[in-house]
C-alpha cells in the first residue's frame, strides 16, 4: 500500500489459527502499522497488553482454542484503546456490552480492517 494507512501505529494482534494471524500481521505491517504480537491466548494477550505502553488498536478474534476474548477486550475499553472483534459467530452472540464494537465475519477483506483501524 503506497500511502500506509496506519503508519507508525502500534496495533495488538489476538488469533489464534497460524496462517489468519501470519498473513494479518503482514497485511497490517504493509499498511505501516508497528504489531504487537501476533497472540494465540487470552494469557498472552494480556501478557502483551500489561508490557506495552503504547497501544493504538486491536484486531481480536473471537473465540481463541474456544476461549473467548471479551476479559481481554475489558482490559482494551479500559484503557481506551481502540479494536475490532473477528469471528466466525452471529453478533447475536456476543455480550451485550460488545453488541455496538466493530465486528468482522471471517473471512474479512484486510481493507474493511485497515478502515476500521484507521477510523479511530
Amino acid at each position: 500500500m503506497s500511502d500506509l494507512p496506519l503508519r507508525g501505529r502500534a496495533i495488538l494482534v489476538i488469533e489464534d489459527e497460524y496462517m489468519l494471524a501470519d498473513e494479518l500481521c503482514t497485511d497490517l505491517a504493509e499498511a505501516g502499522a508497528d504489531i504487537v504480537g501476533p497472540a494465540a491466548t487470552v494469557a498472552a494477550g494480556m501478557s502483551l497488553l500489561d508490557r506495552t505502553a503504547r497501544l493504538d488498536g486491536a484486531v481480536l478474534d473471537v473465540s481463541l482454542g474456544g476461549e473467548l476474548v471479551f476479559d481481554l477486550a475489558d482490559a482494551l475499553v479500559r484503557r481506551g484503546v481502540p479494536f475490532v472483534f473477528t469471528t466466525g459467530y452471529d453478533v447475536a452472540a456476543m455480550p451485550d456490552r460488545f453488541q455496538a464494537a466493530r465486528h468482522f465475519h471471517k473471512p474479512v477483506p484486510i481493507a474493511k480492517i485497515i478502515a476500521a483501524l484507521r477510523s479511530r
